[in-house]
């Protein structure tokens, strides 16, 4: 395992999208792809689900049922063969307990729910503000070689800060209006043969 070198990855199933498709609710597939201000979206994202009479147990049934995306178990597992991984992400511990254990248990860092105690969604707490570019500067600090692939708009402030960052399967106005140069990758395996290669030429340099 690379001790020196560290791999970041949002690595999970876009769960709005999920929760969209499950309850029939449009309105919830409005992701940080579509408003980068993530604040407004989870206002909306929660004003939506208590207008609809939604709270933590109706969702529960649904959160243990969604399935790691085509391919991401293995993929994660080739990535911790050779490096050290952590998942950062701005989904919810209330809603991806049970996918992280269908991933493999990877380490995750992500933000948690304020539930009332009648299971009303109140509100959320951030991690921190802009967590994810927080974390890779503080590995970069720690003296590990990182690398970082994303897929929307609150993953480029991340791409930006680590030694190697790569858009995956992005949305055309995340490449054109928040990165100058992006590198765009298109497959797991494509994201797995940049990183040996990043990681390879650092360790040569």
């Amino acid at each position: 395992m690379g001790h020196g070198r560290i791999v970041c990855v949002v690595g999970a199933p876009e769960i709005w999208i999920e929760l969209a498709e499950r309850t029939g609710i449009d309105d919830l597939r409005r992701t940080t792809r579509d408003e980068p201000d993530y604040d407004v979206l989870m206002q909306y994202r929660l004003d939506i689900l208590d207008k609809h009479g939604l709270g933590i147990e109706a969702l529960q049934p649904i959160i243990d049922g969604i399935e790691p995306l085509p391919g991401a178990r293995e993929f994660l597992d080739a990535v911790r063969a050779k490096y050290q991984l952590v998942i950062l992400s701005d989904t919810f511990y209330e809603f991806v307990g049970p996918l992280m254990v269908k991933m493999g248990q990877p380490t995750l860092f992500c933000h948690r729910l304020l539930v009332n105690d009648d299971g009303r969604l109140s509100g959320y707490q951030l991690r921190m503000p802009s967590h994810k570019r927080a974390a890779v500067k503080a590995f970069k600090e720690l003296n590990f070689y990182t690398c970082a692939a994303g897929d929307s708009y609150n993953d480029t402030l991340m791409l930006e800060e680590a030694d190697a960052g790569f858009l995956f399967r992005p949305p055309q106005n995340a490449c054109s209006r928040l990165i100058a140069d992006p590198e765009v990758i298109k497959g797991m395996k494509g994201i797995r043969a940049k990183l040996d290669s990043r990681a390879d030429r650092a360790i040569s340099a």
